[in-house]
């Protein structure tokens, strides 16, 4: 087993007040990150969060609480929360990349929304830099403990972590990777079905008088289980059904929120950003020529190449701000996942000196895909008419390290659990002649993956 040991003493942490941070890396043999997420439960429940790219070369798991950013500051939160990651990181000299600390949480999708529900106590902004940060990159593992003290008494702290990480990678080492039963479900309901069919008509109308030319309207499911549903049991049913997606889940007091998307916001790594247009969709079929034809029907319809129109021309406009040598196919592809396919647009460039991935962050979101067009409107109707708090669906979740790489997902194809009970969320994009029934039987579709993994199945 490799050893390394990194200290950074006096980083400034907040107004008025020195703290050390200290971090020690060691790289392990293979083991599992599910097993390793598991593995905290005990100590570490409710506070833990897992991350697995499309590609598979990148998985991170958190264990812990090292140092959490949040805040409720509307549209300056991710100036907040990159001043603060800076802040804290400014002082440290990275010799390898795998000694840098990572910062993982997400924005919610509109700091304006006040409508009550699961979402009522989470923060417009929640960020966290693991006790326990474990990352798997290119087959190699590395499991990095965070301390940050302003105790004397520090060298005991951190045998104390010393412990408890080598009994989690003991714990991980020795379970093998657990088949979980499906939960148990008792009933699922549709709240406020109505006001979303209805909302259809009226932000269609709107649409009609060019008040706006595309909204996206989401609604939810809720679930009902026998028993509360373990954050690792639910975890390991959607990396199983979903593995061409990004793979997420974020604990916050008594809530997971997880999901499997498709589409990535934005990618930083080593001075180049990438992003995916990824707008459209149509079932998948139940043969490979169905599914061909019904690829092709999706690749021809005016509707969904305009709405996806619309999503390629805003992330090329924030592109070519922040970016020189700015690259866009032009036409879409398919991305083909599980239960639905979609068009695809990659777009690519390399970033200006002064532009960030939050930056990015901030400018790209919400994309025509999950707000509408124009942004300001389309926010402005969905606070109206859409009868739920999105919370998390639909904004950017991801990471970044102090260098400044890092990659968002949008979280849709997501859930929020709470105990015994969650929530699911699927939208579509509304457009002049959208028909609310059309629209509904589009999110049945969305609905799919995570209400397989949670054991339930909808009788369309």
């Amino acid at each position: 087993m490799q050893h390394k040991w990194y200290n950074a003493t006096e980083i400034e942490v907040g107004l008025n007040s020195k703290r050390s941070f200290y971090m020690e890396t060691i790289e392990v043999s293979h083991l599992s990150a599910l097993t390793f997420f598991a593995a905290g439960e005990s100590l570490y429940g409710k506070r833990r969060f897992y991350w697995q790219n499309r590609e598979k070369t990148f998985t991170l798991v958190g264990l812990g609480h090292a140092y959490v950013i949040e805040n409720n500051d509307g549209e300056n939160r991710f100036d907040h929360v990159e001043h603060e990651w800076k802040k804290l990181t400014n002082q440290i000299v990275q010799e390898e990349q795998e000694l840098q600390p990572i910062l993982f949480g997400g924005f919610t999708f509109d700091p304006k929304n006040e409508v009550s529900g699961e979402w009522s106590n989470f923060p417009q902004s929640y960020f966290t830099v693991a006790t326990h940060q474990l990352v798997i990159r290119n087959d190699k593992v590395y499991v990095t403990i965070h301390l940050m003290t302003e105790d004397e008494n520090s060298e005991s702290l951190f045998d104390n972590l010393r412990k408890e990480r080598d009994a989690f990678i003991q714990v991980a080492h020795l379970n093998e990777v657990k088949t979980y039963a499906k939960p148990s479900m008792i009933s699922y309901g549709e709240p406020h079905k109505e006001a979303y069919l209805q909302s259809i008509d009226q932000v269609t109308d709107l649409i009609k008088a060019n008040e706006a030319q595309k909204v996206v309207i989401a609604r939810s499911l809720a679930l009902q289980f026998e028993q509360a549903i373990s954050s690792h049991q639910i975890l390991s049913h959607v990396e199983n059904e979903q593995p061409n997606s990004y793979l997420f889940g974020l604990e916050h007091q008594d809530m997971l929120f997880y999901g499997a998307s498709p589409e990535r916001l934005v990618k930083v790594e080593n001075g180049l950003a990438y992003s995916s247009c990824v707008a459209g969709s149509i079932k998948r079929g139940k043969t490979a020529e169905d599914d061909e034809a019904l690829g092709q029907s999706l690749l021809n319809d005016t509707k969904n190449r305009g709405e996806h129109h619309y999503v390629v021309e805003m992330i090329t406009e924030t592109f070519e701000k922040n970016c020189s040598d700015v690259k866009v196919p032009n036409d879409p592809k398919l991305l083909k996942i599980r239960d639905i396919q979609h068009l695809y647009t990659p777009v690519e460039g390399k970033l200006q000196d002064d532009a960030t991935i939050l930056q990015f962050v901030k400018h790209l979101h919400p994309t025509p895909a999950l707000g509408g067009v124009p942004r300001m409107q389309a926010l402005e109707m969905i606070r109206k008419y859409e009868p739920m708090n999105r919370g998390l669906y639909a904004a950017p979740i991801g990471w970044l390290d102090a260098d400044g790489n890092g990659e968002f997902a949008v979280a849709i194809r997501s859930a929020a659990l709470v105990k015994d009970k969650a929530y699911l969320y699927a939208g579509g994009g509304i457009v002049a002649d959208s028909d609310a029934a059309s629209e509904y039987d589009e999110t049945l579709v969305k609905f799919r993956p995570m209400l397989r993994a949670l054991g339930g199945q909808l009788h369309e």
